[in-house]
């Protein structure tokens, strides 16, 4: 069984992206913080897919490293993986201490880097596959600093991952979103989870590395 694992799914962009995916007849693998969560996406999956679900904070690495292996152990190595976490909170430039700025990156970059060394060698291995990741903040923003630097951080890491798991097969690629989203606006979940089922479609010479919404 393959299929496509989410990390950060929550009711927006991940519940969207999950339920994009299991149209296809992907089987989808969900990960969040709380059992709660989890529980609300699948059942908003409903009967479209297999799910499977685990908990774990993205920022604590110990855990997130067995729950993707009990995802795996499942699954076997899966066909799309989305890192979708992230710590959206204001703050800015002398508001956080090194600590807390250290805390947020580890949820905003940390875990994205520690799911593709945790995931991609096995996609290489096996041909390939695609590892997505939601970006933000096109531009960066004072009042939203420890955002701002992760956000730069993914697209740093998505380049790094391309370089180093390409020539495998593996497509590394983010959704860039430029605003709050919310059913019915420009950045609607739904239409933003297109994007992820067609940067996962397309072919080697078409790779694109951001989409920016």
């Amino acid at each position: 069984m393959s299929g496509v694992v989410i990390i950060g799914a929550g009711p927006g962009i991940g519940q969207a992206v999950a339920r994009r995916f299991a149209r296809e007849g992907r089987s989808v693998a969900l990960i969040a913080r709380s059992e709660q969560t989890v529980r609300a996406v699948a059942a908003a999956v409903g009967g479209e897919a297999a799910v499977l679900t685990a908990t774990a904070d993205a920022g604590d690495e110990s855990r997130l490293r067995a729950a993707l292996d009990k995802i795996l152990a499942e699954l076997g190595v899966p066909e799309v993986v989305v890192y979708n976490a992230a710590v959206i909170r204001p703050d800015r430039p002398g508001e956080l201490s090194l600590d807390g700025h250290l805390g947020r990156w580890a949820v905003n970059v940390g875990g994205a880097l520690v799911t593709a060394a945790h995931v991609l060698p096995g996609m290489a291995r096996s041909g390939g596959g695609t590892f997505l990741v939601t970006g933000g903040m096109p531009e960066p923003r004072a009042g939203y600093l420890s955002l701002s630097l992760g956000k730069a951080g993914l697209r740093t890491l998505v380049a790094a991952l391309d370089e180093e798991y390409g020539p495998a097969g593996v497509h590394a690629a983010s959704v860039t979103v430029g605003g709050v989203v919310a059913a019915g606006t420009a950045f609607d979940p739904a239409d933003i989870a297109e994007h992820y089922w067609r940067l996962h479609l397309q072919p080697r010479p078409a790779w694109e590395h951001e989409v920016v919404i």
